[in-house]
């Protein structure tokens, strides 16, 4: 059984048109759609089910930290690669799948559990997706970093495309605040992170249009044919030859 996160299902018509209206106008604001929702233990298995009972924030650095290990058992997979495939075919062949993959949706994860959706091109930058928390986030004057895990990875270079980052098709960050830049004590480490308007979108998604159902024509139903008399094939008279009429 798949476990997904819940979303508000809208039965009304007037309150399906309330919450299409409400997020239309913050896609207007944003620039993009976004969707908001808890992060609970089923989405998180969901999305990485080898994370399945644990979660970033209960680890420390140490639990994210790249090991020997690690570093040699990526070699060996791509070492394979490397032998096998000529550099062109290698560049031509991540020319097709860049061409064909163009969309990212990108989850990001706060520490009070809220988990915000968007979708990009793949060509954006991560300055894009800095740009969107800035408008979001409830305290856009904090610094505030992303990351990814594991290995606990800062995203530092503003500067590259989705694609590149391997966020494509889509990909989990971490929002937190700069420690070393922000109080530790400030009230804005405990949340909330989001800003009311976008946190009162936890659960709404756009209501498809209602699709119309188009009744078909009535088959014409075939008529019976008009009763014609059965015609009974002629009996032939026997003929007596000649010689036997003596």
């Amino acid at each position: 059984m798949h476990l997904v996160p819940k979303r508000r299902r809208i039965l009304d018509p007037m309150e399906a048109d309330a919450a299409k209206a409400k997020l239309a106008a913050v896609a207007e604001e944003l620039g993009r759609e976004v969707r908001v929702f808890p992060t609970t233990v089923a989405s998180v298995i969901l999305d990485n089910p080898s994370s399945a009972l644990t979660s970033s924030a209960d680890e420390d650095d140490d639990f994210f930290e790249f090991t020997a290990a690690d570093y040699y058992r990526i070699l060996s997979t791509k070492k394979e690669d490397k032998f096998l495939k000529t550099r062109k075919i290698r560049e031509s062949e991540e020319a097709a799948r860049r061409s064909r993959m163009t969309k990212s949706v990108i989850r990001v994860r706060f520490p009070d559990n809220y988990t915000l959706e968007a979708k990009f091109h793949s060509s954006e930058t991560i300055q894009s997706l800095i740009d969107l928390l800035r408008k979001v986030v409830a305290r856009p004057d904090l610094p505030f970093y992303i990351y990814t895990t594991p290995p606990k990875q800062q995203l530092k270079d503003m500067s590259m495309d989705l694609y590149t980052a391997g966020f494509v098709p889509g990909a989990i960050v971490f929002f937190s605040y700069d420690a070393l830049k922000v109080d530790e004590n400030a009230a804005a480490n405990s949340g909330p992170f989001l800003r009311d308007d976008i946190r009162s979108l936890n659960g709404l998604d756009f209501v498809p249009e209602q699709e119309q159902v188009v009744e078909s024509a009535p088959e014409p139903v075939a008529e019976p044919p008009p009763n014609v008399p059965e015609v009974k094939p002629a009996t032939k008279k026997s003929i007596k030859p000649k010689w036997l009429k003596m």
